[in-house]
């Protein structure tokens, strides 16, 4: 059904929705090894490292995930838990990956300290205060220095912890501006245009800065939604961080991946996210083709662009 295709250094994975006891969880047809030139599925699965705690329920749990084919265990937890679960993988035949939540960052205690970290909407709102569709919601702002310090500080703590396979980047993006079809009822939205409180970047340094290099505050334009230097303008902005984490992640010897928008063009469009252009040893595309009213052969189209993008 799915083929893991390869490029120089990017492997694309594809990803199906599935609901597995005790994960948050998705399936990854995942390749990571570089052997002779070999290809072969992984199968993989993000959950949460707190709802097992000791080393014994580990073992067996590792022992069940092998024994059902499942070698890629995407691990969120703090730096202290995801150092014990690598030292107990160890052996088990799973590879461990640091799950971070990088620009959005809920709970964050010492980045709430600065506002001025969090990304602004068209309406200039923070979002530290506003927090769009859900309270978890809070965006830093890969135009904020202290933000993007802050971020690269997180990656470089897990980077250190001895065993993980890579750093697993998720939420390395903006904020939805347009949701998928078929989650826009929930939230009582058409979304027929980019509404103004979901169109984030605004940060006074991105206007700041792009008014040197293109004479004008996007603010100042009719439409800064349809502005097209203004959207390439914010995607770079990602983009150099993710790169700037990839040296440090590979300085260390670890994979850098991460949890992308189905295809570059609709995560362009949807989340200002253009994951082609980024350092990565491996992108594991979310393909929730029910999100987008899209029938399951629309996994197969979305595959097909991200593999002709990353060549």
């Amino acid at each position: 059904m799915a083929k893991v295709f390869t490029k120089g250094k990017i492997f694309l994975t594809l990803i199906l929705t599935c609901l597995i006891v005790f994960s948050a969880g998705c399936v990854s047809f995942n390749k990571l090894k570089r052997l002779n030139n070999r290809q072969s599925f992984t199968f993989g699965l993000w959950l949460s490292g707190s709802f097992v705690k000791s080393q014994k329920e580990w073992a067996n749990l590792f022992a069940s995930f092998r024994k059902a084919g499942i070698t890629e265990l995407y691990v969120s937890g703090s730096v202290k838990r995801l150092t014990n679960i690598a030292l107990w993988a160890r052996g088990k035949g799973v590879n461990i990956h640091a799950w971070i939540w990088a620009l959005n960052r809920p709970g964050d205690t010492l980045a709430q300290r600065h506002p001025d970290w969090y990304s602004i909407n068209r309406n200039n709102q923070n979002s530290l205060e506003y927090n769009p569709y859900v309270k978890y919601y809070q965006w830093l702002s890969p135009f904020s220095p202290g933000a993007r310090k802050h971020v690269k500080n997180i990656v470089r703590s897990y980077a250190e912890i001895y065993g993980l396979k890579s750093i697993h980047l998720d939420y390395i993006r903006y904020c939805d501006v347009i949701l998928g079809k078929a989650l826009q009822p929930k939230y009582g939205l058409k979304q027929t245009t980019q509404m103004p409180q979901y169109d984030f970047g605004y940060h006074p340094i991105a206007r700041r800065e792009f008014k040197k290099i293109f004479g004008i505050d996007p603010l100042e334009t009719k439409r800064p939604d349809l502005n097209i230097d203004w959207l390439q303008f914010r995607l770079n902005a990602v983009t150099s961080l993710v790169n700037e984490i990839s040296k440090i992640v590979h300085l260390k010897g670890k994979l850098l991946t991460a949890a992308v928008f189905p295809y570059p063009e609709l995560a362009r469009q949807m989340v200002r996210q253009d994951w082609s252009a980024w350092n990565l040893d491996a992108a594991q595309p979310m393909l929730y083709y029910n999100f987008y009213s899209e029938p399951p052969e629309w996994v197969k189209f979305a595959t097909e662009q991200g593999v002709r993008e990353i060549k």
